[in-house]
């Protein structure tokens, strides 16, 4: 699997929404720029994502976008999921049924891509964020941050 900038993209911006105070609703451009991610871009990943339930639009002057469900119910691989990023290893590769390494090798393969899968599915935008305010806190910094 690679993380591609759609998915580090989306993962800060989701992880920006569930900053807000009640968790609120946050402009595109506010995100946009407190994240440092175009504004075109992440209105197309904030699309994709609320086609996939993770995020909300509302309308009006104090509108924009927010979480569709509270961040420790929303897991990386959803994230990933919703906006096309692939953790699928090899997807061309098949073991030759005469050769026992490639067996072993494709084996292993499939069991750690479950694994990781398992993984992404369990770490949810409320572990991140716990974990960017410990590793803050060990700085000394104050409690904003920037993803």
């Amino acid at each position: 699997m690679k993380l591609t900038t759609r998915g580090h993209y989306s993962v800060k911006a989701l992880l920006d929404l569930s900053l807000q105070p009640g968790y609120g609703p946050a402009s595109t451009k506010a995100i946009s720029s407190r994240q440092d991610i175009p504004a075109p871009y992440l209105e197309k990943l904030l699309i994709e994502m609320r086609r996939a339930g993770l995020v909300k639009s509302i309308r009006g002057s104090i509108g924009g976008y927010q979480l569709a469900r509270e961040p420790a119910q929303i897991s990386l691989g959803e994230i990933f999921q919703a906006v096309g990023e692939t953790i699928e290893p090899l997807p061309h590769h098949q073991a030759s049924p005469t050769q026992a390494e490639d067996w072993v090798t494709f084996s292993l393969w499939q069991k750690l891509h479950r694994k990781l899968k398992e993984a992404l599915y369990s770490i949810t935008l409320a572990d991140l964020y716990y974990d960017a305010r410990s590793w803050q806190a060990s700085l000394g910094e104050e409690a904003n941050f920037i993803v």
